[in-house]
């Protein structure tokens, strides 16, 4: 059985990609067809890529390796966040700060500062400091806990990445490729397949489809959390049978998530 059905993939909106002005011609072989104006991702790639994904998040998770999930973009923020919580991963949904991993050392000083401000305030001592001074530590305490919250727990260098949509996260894609970490992304037309690993061919725009890839590459690692002596997943037949007319089907469609308040292209 596939990890994701095209029923689901198509539902999410993943095979919506960019406007056709707006693409990278290395994206062709997994564009289906042009349709108004808009690329349709070709789902049967999609599929065998996602199960590629799967199964190498698995094995880094087996392997007791972590992964970190980065999405700064509005629309990736809460699925980024809810996924890597889920399965106690680790996590970047605002800004990516320079050397979050090629200045680990330095940046853990950071969080060391931040979880000396949270003992502070939780054990009272803040009780004992004027007030102009407690405002000052608190916003420092927001701060950074809005950049550095999600990797305050990592004590090492992560296994992988997973990223929703390169071109946003660039800086983190050059700090994992400079230290050779493995890098997990949906990528829809308008991106470079080759500074990803394991390219998973998608709508990173729409809320849906992002929180339906996210939530299945969490499964990956919380299978390999549990030690699973299960053979790798392989694609299931059945949907290689019918991936024509579901391509087909999402022809006629329009990209109605491509406007959640996202940008189209």
């Amino acid at each position: 059985m596939a990890i994701v059905s095209m029923k689901q993939l198509l539902e999410a909106g993943v095979h919506f990609g960019h406007q056709t002005r707006r693409w990278n011609p290395k994206m062709a072989p997994y564009i289906y067809m042009e349709r108004n104006g808009i690329y349709i991702i070709d789902l049967q790639k999609t599929v065998k890529k996602i199960e590629e994904a799967y199964n190498f998040i698995r094995s880094v998770s087996e392997d007791g390796g972590n992964v970190l999930f980065v999405g700064t973009k509005k629309q990736a923020q809460d699925s980024v966040k809810e996924e890597a919580e889920r399965v106690g991963m680790f996590y970047v949904n605002a800004r990516w700060l320079g050397g979050m991993l090629t200045n680990f050392k330095t940046m853990r000083t950071r969080i060391d500062r931040l979880m000396q401000l949270q003992k502070m305030q939780d054990d009272g001592t803040f009780d004992m400091l004027p007030k102009k001074e407690v405002i000052k530590l608190t916003n420092e305490i927001t701060k950074l806990e809005k950049y550095l919250g999600g990797v305050k727990d990592m004590k090492k260098l992560p296994g992988a990445l997973f990223i929703i949509d390169p071109r946003k996260e660039r800086n983190a894609i050059a700090e994992a490729r400079k230290l050779r970490i493995p890098i997990v992304a949906i990528v829809d037309t308008n991106c470079d397949p080759d500074e990803v690993d394991y390219i998973i061919p998608g709508n990173d725009d729409a809320i849906r489809a992002i929180r339906l890839i996210a939530a299945t590459m969490a499964n990956a690692v919380q299978e390999g959390r549990q030690g699973s002596d299960s053979e790798e997943i392989a694609a299931d037949p059945q949907i290689n049978d019918d991936i024509d007319t579901e391509n087909g089907a999402a022809i006629g469609e329009t990209p109605a998530e491509k406007s959640d308040g996202e940008d189209l292209g």
